[in-house]
């Protein structure tokens, strides 16, 4: 399970991207497909970081809202 930070951009498109995996981002027409779309690219982050030997990092986030 990871954190997403769903943001609002041009032409009511969403961005979808993930703190704990700096460089995981993608986007989608829609909050779902966007949601969507990030599970993929965690998945192929994740597969890309263990293929390179490297740690996967674990989700220490905290939102809080001020």
């Amino acid at each position: 399970m990871r954190h997403v930070v769903l943001t609002p951009i041009e032409d009511g498109y969403w961005m979808a991207e993930v703190p704990s995996l700096p460089g995981c981002h993608t986007q989608g027409e829609s909050k779902e497909e966007a949601l969507e779309m990030i599970k993929e690219a965690i998945e192929i982050h994740s597969l890309t970081l263990q293929d390179m030997g490297k740690p996967i990092p674990e989700d220490t986030i905290e939102f809080a809202t001020v």
